[in-house]
């Protein structure tokens, strides 16, 4: 089966045939794939902004596939990684894995094992940036309250009926319904429990 929503997947391994063969699989499965024979020849290449994962071989030379994993990491580059290994390198993989790997995989790797990691991989990076620009949409939304209007949110998020949102903000209770119902209108929530979600979302507290 071919891939009905592409990615791109950036393969680093210094060995040539490896690294080829891997890429003229991935292609053949509808992936646009990049080929680099070192960490460092990897970090000069261009990312574009698209769902995308890194398959890298643990052992390569200067800068090894778990520093590289864990520059990227440092660097907040959110890019979801698939460890190759020989046998003898499990227990580094292993902790790649406690480090955010999505996988390991053993030379000589099966190529239905390379498939289905990249798959899981890619479906991965989706899922983070729809929900990245599912935030994004939210705090536009939050930029349009007025700074009253935070604050009834803020209170209502945690739980306040309004006669206490009142008492704490000393307004009247038909004041705090005001603010509450704009900032519903504004936020797009259609009730108080999708409101709280937003706020932790937005990580907005009392």
């Amino acid at each position: 089966m071919r891939v009905s929503s592409p990615g791109l997947v950036h393969v680093v391994d210094d060995d040539k045939a490896v690294r080829e063969s891997i890429g003229d699989l991935l292609r053949s499965m509808g992936y646009q794939v990049t080929l680099h024979g070192s960490a460092s020849e990897f970090l000069k290449a261009e990312l574009p902004d698209a769902p995308a994962c890194l398959v890298v071989d643990v052992r390569l030379p200067g800068t090894s596939g778990l520093e590289l994993q864990e520059y990227l990491t440092r660097t907040n580059i959110r890019m979801p990684v698939i460890l190759m290994t020989g046998f003898g390198d499990i227990p580094m993989s292993v902790k790649g894995m406690k480090a955010g790997a999505v996988d390991f995989l053993t030379k000589p790797i099966r190529d239905q094992d390379l498939i289905d990691a990249v798959a899981a991989a890619i479906r991965i990076d989706q899922a983070r940036r729809r929900e990245n620009a599912q935030i994004a949409q939210l705090r536009q939304r939050f930029a349009l309250l007025t700074p009253r209007e935070r604050q009834v949110m803020a209170l209502v998020a945690s739980g306040l009926m309004n006669k206490h949102i009142a008492n704490e903000l000393s307004i009247s209770e038909v004041t705090v319904k005001m603010h509450r119902g704009s900032v519903m209108r504004k936020m797009e929530a259609k009730s108080v429990a999708m409101l709280t979600r937003i706020a932790e979302a937005l990580d907005i507290q009392r």
